[in-house]
Parts: structure tokens; sequence; C-alpha cells
């Protein structure tokens, strides 16, 4: 199956329309919530001072992730990666990935990206540079481990 073409679009909580905005945070609930079967307060706090990125076709969103930025007490991570369920099985995980660690790179120079994968997904995120940094832990009854990415200028 080809791979979609896609728009990247990386911006902050402020500059979405409420379209925009909604079709984001239905498409984490639908993932997160529903389809993991997780009751968690996904709309937590940290949304208005993340970036969000977003794959787009058109005005069809593909796929999300947020970008959280650093603090002095950790480095910038990424979280709420969501791929529609429309368009698994095209690679756009990846894509996704790699979109989200060039827009890190680009907004947070030089340092290293923490994620806190879900453990069966180590693998993968292994495959696009990450290395496990903790042991298995459980978030919201899922398996979950900390990885982090160093970049080539740290």
């Amino acid at each position: 199956m080809p791979s979609p073409t896609y728009t990247v679009d990386v911006r902050g909580l402020d500059e979405f329309s409420a379209i925009d905005l909604y079709a984001m945070l239905k498409l984490r609930v639908d993932v997160f919530v529903v389809e993991q079967a997780c009751a968690y307060p996904e709309l937590d706090g940290n949304d208005a001072a993340c970036l969000h990125l977003r794959l787009r076709d058109g005005a069809e969103l593909l796929a999300c992730a947020r970008l959280l930025r650093p603090t002095p007490d950790a480095h910038p991570r990424i979280g709420r990666v969501a791929v529609s369920p429309d368009h698994r099985g095209k690679r756009l995980g990846e894509a996704l990935m790699r979109e989200a660690i060039a827009a890190c790179e680009k907004a947070y120079p030089g340092q290293p990206i923490e994620i806190s994968a879900q453990a069966h997904l180590e693998t993968f995120y292994g495959s696009l540079g990450f290395v496990r940094i903790s042991d298995e832990y459980l978030e919201d009854g899922i398996a979950h481990v900390d990885m982090l990415r160093q970049t080539d200028a740290a």
C-alpha cells in the first residue's frame, strides 16, 4: 500500500481554529481513551505549553503528536503520538515520529529528546534512535518505558 501524501503543520495551541483543535483532540481521545480503554485525563493542562505537530492530507487529519518544551528538570519530550485508525498500516507512525524528531531538533537544538513509550513499541522507537533508560512501569494500566534519543550535537 503506498504511503499517503501529507503536509506537516507545527503550531501552538492558541493558533488552532476551533474545528482543527476539535479534530486533534477527538483523534487523541478516540485512540488513547476509547480504543485503548483508558480512563485518564487526556486534557491534562499541558497542551497550552506545547507545540502540536499534525500530518494532514488537505483538511483531513492523519496523525498528530505533541512536543513538550524542555524544563530545568526535563529534556524536550514527544508525546500523545496518534495515527488515525483510518490510516494505519501506511507507515505514518514512522513518518510522524521522524517529523516530530526534526521539529524538536529545530525548536530545541542540541538537546536529547525523551519519550514515554508503550513497552510493546520499544523496538519501533529504538529503530528511530531512542534508547531505553528506565525499568518498565505501568501508566494508566499500560506497560511503558522511558526512552531517550541523543542528538548529534549532544
